[in-house]
């Protein structure tokens, strides 16, 4: 089902990915750290880890086919570690201080399903937790969504917590902050993509409406759902089948739910 190609003015590009808020972040945790080590675009400044960890953490860095040069380990104690990161923190013993990604905007996210139907974008309208955000760009790279679409305000930093959820998905997966959600609607329907919101008040299922080709999924705040404009800027309203057992799904299970039914 390709979008209908219309006369559209070239994406604006402007200010659609915000500088980053801080010049360093921490990341913790076997696959957050990992992942961002591989990664060619990350600069990755200092390596903590426990002596316990080091020994096979030097294994690990021995595999890696990233950058030639990686920070050397510096050890810590634990309660050095505990306290350097939020409490709680489950690092399994080493951390990475980093900068944070380049911006990304939307037209490079379009760029990227040339040649590809069909293609899948996720999009979140204010959705603010970390731990959720997080978990929707695991789920968009498990299920081979081209990349994430959100906000720059009333959406989370960049953050260790929200890279722990991510589980190493935030160092694969195109992010693109956006100071205007319509807007960036607006571009990726000029790109061929349809708007499809995820609504508990839809007329009809996401199976039930068929969609194929190139989709963008927005999936609204964990509280309020969808923005007025954000609906308004949608081409299919569609719902997941669900009992009256639970009165919602929590947004990073329904994008779980949706994506496997966008690719099946």
């Amino acid at each position: 089902m390709p979008r209908p190609q219309h006369s559209r003015p070239p994406p604006h590009r402007g200010k659609a990915a915000a500088e980053p808020r801080s010049a360093r972040v921490l990341l913790w945790g076997t696959h957050p750290v990992l992942a961002a080590l591989a990664n060619p675009i990350r600069q990755c400044q200092r390596l903590f880890a426990t002596r316990e960890a080091a020994a096979a953490l030097a294994a690990r860095l021995a595999l890696l086919t990233g950058p030639a040069a990686l920070p050397p380990i510096e050890i810590l104690p634990r309660p050095d570690l505990d306290q350097m990161l939020p409490s709680g923190a489950q690092h399994q013993g080493i951390a990475l201080q980093v900068a944070p990604l380049p911006s990304h905007a939307v037209e490079d996210i379009v760029a990227l399903a040339q040649g590809r139907n069909p293609a899948v974008v996720v999009v979140l309208d204010q959705v603010t937790d970390p731990h959720n955000v997080g978990a929707v760009l695991r789920s968009a790279a498990a299920f081979g969504a081209l990349g994430v679409v959100m906000q720059d305000r009333n959406a989370p930093d960049e953050t260790g917590t929200l890279a722990k959820a991510a589980s190493g998905a935030l160092e694969k997966l195109p992010l693109a902050r956006v100071t205007n959600l319509a807007r960036a609607l607006d571009e990726l329907k000029a790109g061929g993509f349809w708007i499809a919101g995820l609504a508990g008040d839809a007329p009809r299922t996401l199976a039930e409406a068929g969609l194929s080709g190139r989709i963008a999924l927005v999936l609204g705040s964990e509280g309020d759902g969808l923005r007025r404009l954000t609906r308004e800027r949608c081409d299919h309203l569609v719902k997941l089948p669900q009992s009256d057992l639970v009165e919602s799904l929590n947004v990073s299970n329904a994008a779980a739910v949706a994506l496997y039914e966008l690719v099946r």
